[in-house]
């Protein structure tokens, strides 16, 4: 029982060093002055994460964020900011999501990718969101 304790507060330390990065990296605070849409994002930050999402993410969500038989549309209105936080993002990567919008089923962890790639990966679809805009929910 010792240990399980120990690693529940190593666990705890990872995630709240991760969200520390994230804020950092100045991905909180993405919206607009309205808080619906998200803000312009790094261009060097959007240009790593574009590469990063082509690798780990876009066989689910799609080469254009538009979704695919087993993911759902990052641009879908579901995931604006004021309703997923970016921070839901590098949970969701860390320790995977359970259904509970869609019925893709629910999405794995994604292993090897550093709390620095997620927020590049959420400038990419930020910006991506911003440029496109938004889908409307359901589909």
């Amino acid at each position: 029982m010792h240990l399980s304790n120990r690693s529940q507060t190593a666990r705890k330390a990872v995630m709240l060093g991760a969200l520390a990065a994230l804020a950092i990296t100045g991905c909180f605070g993405t919206t607009d002055t309205e808080g619906t849409g998200p803000l312009p994002q790094d261009a060097q930050l959007v240009s790593r994460g574009a590469d990063l999402y082509t690798a780990n993410c876009s066989v689910c969500h799609g080469s254009d964020l538009r979704g695919t038989a087993t993911g759902p549309s990052l641009l879908s209105e579901v995931y604006e900011p004021n309703h997923h936080a970016d921070a839901a993002f590098l949970l969701a990567v860390q320790r995977g999501s359970v259904a509970h919008h869609w019925s893709f089923g629910d999405m794995p962890p994604i292993s090897g990718l550093a709390a620095d790639d997620v927020a590049a990966i959420v400038a990419f679809v930020r910006e991506t969101q911003r440029a496109e805009g938004f889908e409307p929910y359901p589909p």
